[in-house]
């Protein structure tokens, strides 16, 4: 097991930041001295944060929405505030507007492949969250 209070240099001599290090920077674009927009943390990172975004993306996960279906799973977020969410994840690439034939036209949103691709990143999410939670819990005790 990692002893996460190690120093580097101890999980170098124990030999766990080789494997460790080589799952988190499999390549060169990580091995970064200080945050940079090619490394594919940051990326990730950028594609999700911001307020109710987590939120939006998983209702989307389930399949195209109405403005009004997001309204309506989302009750406390604001038309002004999720319209910026899907104007950022539109410009993300992540979602894509279609706009319905009819009077009045309908808008739907859905996530493109690459917003497909956020799926394991939020359940990982999830987990990790719930597992901190838990640690926290039985520290508060």
């Amino acid at each position: 097991m990692l002893n996460v209070h190690a120093t580097s240099q101890d999980r170098r001599i124990e030999g766990h930041q080789t494997e460790t290090h080589a799952e988190l920077v499999p390549d060169g674009r990580g091995r970064t001295s200080r945050p940079e927009p090619e490394c594919p943390v940051e990326v990730a990172l950028a594609a999700i944060s911001g307020r109710w975004k987590t939120l939006v993306l998983r209702e989307l996960m389930g399949g195209p929405h109405s403005f009004s279906d997001l309204r309506e799973a989302l009750p406390e977020l604001s038309a002004k505030v999720l319209t910026e969410r899907l104007t950022e994840l539109v410009g993300q690439g992540l979602v894509e507007r279609d706009t319905l034939a009819g009077f009045p036209a309908r808008t739907s949103y859905r996530l493109t492949a690459a917003g497909m691709e956020l799926r394991p990143l939020l359940v990982e999410l999830y987990r990790t969250g719930s597992a901190l939670m838990a640690f926290a819990a039985s520290f508060s005790r």
